[in-house]
């Protein structure tokens, strides 16, 4: 294959990637690579990914590219960013008010970069073609056993930092990742090297402790776990830690010295917040019936943990607030149907009067 017209494509197809809304794309091997497997199975081994059973059931195809799809000759690692345009610890401590991960403000980012990355794989095959080229490829973002941050850094796009989150030179902590598998033998981008020195500020931010050592995290202990892929009773040690998030927990990826080059500029329009998300009452919340849930979290990624679950959150941070107002809406909420909810419901009701004896 003539790796001048390759060279081309790939400069084309670079181009194409910011058109459509990406502001990072690099190019990763798709060898597997020992390394990152031998890591994955060693944070497999502890325990770490908790109740992400898929992470373990599909463990041997996330090894690497390769083991997933034999075929795959390059992977295009893009991202896109979500860089926020306000502070996203303003809220902390707010008694009335509960904080929404900044990621999950804007339209579902499986939707928004899935559609880029379809067309941006159309518009590659047919440009392959165009050259005589073969080309065959597949597309992911977030939802198959893709190690989308591993081969970001193996891309150049970023590394992982100690909050094992990808950070960028140019857009901080703020990135949605996808990747394309694709036969076209690409030449590969240098991979990025750490520039987090020995800077700890991920670490010392998160509430939770759940960085048993920097590069690695104890999924059991991370409120954007617990808030959203954590089934059943929220474990008691963690809920006052909790605060006032509700939906994922921006803390480490906020702090992080990087983000000061992040312009709000670049961010996709699909991630602009919405309005009712940046600082949402409890109150409100905690009155979410199952069609309410479904009418205000359409189209957002908050949709995907049903209204139980995230009741369930509001409790937690209702317990938490030390706000006498929302004595009543908890207490609405002591028998719900759903077992997890009322029991929730029960801890914060109890906490809210514990100080308030005439109350109680």
């Amino acid at each position: 294959m003539d790796e001048e017209q390759l060279a081309a494509l790939k400069g084309r197809m670079q181009a194409q990637a910011g058109a459509l809304g990406f502001v990072s794309v690099g190019i990763a091997p798709a060898a597997d690579d020992p390394l990152r497997a031998r890591r994955l199975h060693e944070w497999l081994a502890t325990g770490a990914h908790g109740q992400m059973e898929w992470m373990q059931t599909r463990a041997t195809q996330r090894k690497g590219p390769q083991s997933l799809w034999p075929e795959a000759q390059s992977v295009i690692a893009l991202g896109m960013s979500y860089a926020p345009g306000h502070d996203p610890l303003a809220l902390a401590g707010d008694a009335e008010r509960a904080r929404i991960s900044v990621y999950a403000q804007g339209r579902d980012y499986h939707d928004v970069v899935k559609k880029a990355l379809k067309a941006l794989a159309r518009w590659l095959v047919a440009e392959a073609e165009g050259a005589g080229l073969e080309c065959a490829l597949k597309v992911f973002v977030d939802t198959a056993p893709v190690m989308e941050k591993p081969l970001g850094e193996a891309a150049g796009i970023g590394w992982q930092g100690k909050h094992t989150n990808l950070v960028s030179r140019s857009h901080g902590s703020w990135l949605f990742l996808g990747a394309i598998y694709t036969t076209l033998p690409f030449a590969p981008d240098p991979p990025h090297a750490d520039r987090c020195g020995t800077c700890r500020a991920c670490q010392d931010a998160c509430p939770t402790d759940a960085f048993p050592s920097p590069y690695r995290l104890d999924a059991r202990r991370c409120i954007s776990y617990l808030t959203i892929e954590h089934a059943g009773p929220i474990p008691h040690e963690f809920r006052s830690a909790m605060g006032n998030r509700i939906y994922g927990c921006d803390d480490c990826l906020a702090v992080c010295p990087w983000n000061r080059f992040a312009a709000v500029a670049a961010r996709h329009q699909a991630f602009v917040p919405r309005a009712e998300l940046v600082a949402p009452r409890l109150a409100e919340l905690l009155a979410l019936d199952d069609a309410g849930f479904r009418r205000l979290f359409s189209g957002s990624p908050i949709k995907r943990i049903g209204r139980n679950r995230f009741v369930r959150n509001c409790l937690i941070a209702a317990g938490n607030s030390g706000n006498p107002t929302l004595c009543a809406p908890v207490a609405a909420l002591v028998g719900d149907a759903d077992p997890v909810v009322a029991e929730a419901a029960g801890w914060a009701r109890a906490r809210l009067t514990a100080d308030r004896p005439a109350a109680a």
